[in-house]
């Protein structure tokens, strides 16, 4: 997904990277993932009436059309239509471009559903044809409490107050291993700095959903070349990967990665005041199958490292925290969904674990056509389930 802006800048896509790298035959299977995910906002919409209303949201090419702007707190449903030419997305923006609700990769033609629980106070809907720049964008008011409509529900605030931790941990990790990433480069060990590349990234992507959410960060942090606006300095990980790759300057590289440990203790410090809501983790969970469908499977996050499967590993492993913070609550509510959940996750993990290599992965150019179709699949069926989950957690 391009990523979101750092102050200067127009925000980015926190997950909607358009398809425009990696091998042919990913490319054309990104269309058939797309679709399949839209598909899934249907399970979303059979519980419409859990919302307290169905806002249409027409966007196109040059406009984001909201048909309702004044809000009451509560949960609502945003209903996206695509009448442009480009692909799109949808953003809900709370103050300092801290997201709380997203659907992405909307095709032409294609509409999909977002849940999300907004207590009172001011926000900004955001279209983003092409999928990256600041997004037309309209003011929404939200009136009445400031508490989180599942506020008084215990077994939700337990689900939150779990995943929070199992944040926090990823996040600590994180700086653990981004550390011992920069201590490579800063001693230009390059056989080293390569081997930890994608360990380091790891806990990132399990968390990438939250990590987004501070939208000045995740840029700084984990921006690929071509998600940066004119003007503005690359920096992250992804500089590294292809100063390694491709034999560049490693002593250049230092205070690059040293500019990386500072963003990533920076983004632990955020984490200690998490305010996630349990509808943030429903969604970001399909928020992480999004990330694989939408820029992982054309092999273009990892675009000169060729590790994107340690990548989808991590997606699917914080996906899969995220559902099973929610599980008590899903079991009680939809107990066949929660046995669903269990199975698809489990299809996914096996067809991904083929292709494990010694304590990682083979490199993802090495999969032919028909592999990568065949995790698409096992991913779409996965996606399938999980769309389901919103619904079922903002139900009362």
């Amino acid at each position: 997904m391009p990523k979101r802006r750092t102050p200067s800048s127009p925000p980015l896509a926190s997950s909607g990277r358009c398809p425009g790298g990696g091998r042919t035959f990913a490319r054309l299977l990104l269309p058939v993932i797309a679709l399949a995910l839209a598909g899934c906002s249907g399970a979303a919409d059979a519980a419409g009436e859990k919302a307290s209303d169905d806002i249409a949201v027409t966007a196109s090419d040059s406009a984001c059309v909201v048909a309702t702007t004044t809000l009451s707190s509560g949960t609502h449903r945003f209903t996206v239509t695509n009448e442009g030419s480009k692909v799109t997305e949808f953003y809900v923006y709370a103050d300092g471009d801290r997201v709380v609700g997203e659907v992405e990769n909307i095709a032409p033609g294609v509409a999909r559903s977002l849940l999300v629980d907004l207590p009172a106070g001011s926000y900004e809907a955001a279209c983003k044809p092409g999928m990256k720049g600041d997004g037309l964008r309209a003011e929404l008011t939200v009136t009445g409490s400031s508490a989180s409509a599942a506020a008084d529900d215990e077994a939700l605030q337990k689900a939150v107050t779990v995943y929070e931790t199992y944040v926090r941990d990823q996040v600590a990790d994180l700086q653990r291993q981004t550390a011992q990433f920069a201590a490579a480069i800063a001693a230009e060990d390059v056989a080293k700095a390569k081997e930890l590349y994608p360990q380091a990234r790891t806990p990132y992507e399990r968390i990438e959903p939250v990590a987004e959410s501070f939208g000045d960060l995740d840029p700084k942090i984990d921006a690929r070349e071509n998600d940066v606006e004119p003007g503005q300095t690359w920096t992250g990980f992804h500089v590294l990967e292809k100063t390694l790759w491709t034999g560049g300057d490693l002593a250049a590289a230092g205070p690059v990665a040293e500019r990386l440990k500072a963003d990533v203790a920076d983004l632990a410090a955020r984490v200690q005041n998490l305010d996630l809501r349990p509808l943030d983790l429903a969604n970001g969970a399909l928020g992480l199958l999004d990330e694989i469908a939408k820029s992982k499977i054309t092999g273009e996050e990892d675009r000169y490292s060729h590790t994107d499967l340690w990548d989808f590993e991590a997606n699917l492993e914080g996906s899969e925290q995220a559902i099973r913070s929610l599980r008590p609550v899903i079991t009680e509510r939809d107990a066949a969904l929660a046995v669903a959940l269990d199975e698809r996750f489990e299809a996914a993990e096996t067809a991904l674990a083929q292709y494990r290599q010694g304590d990682g992965f083979r490199l993802y150019t090495d999969l032919t056509k028909d592999q990568t179709r065949a995790l698409s699949d096992a991913l779409n069926a996965l996606a399938a389930q999980v769309s389901k989950v919103p619904a079922v957690i903002a139900a009362k």
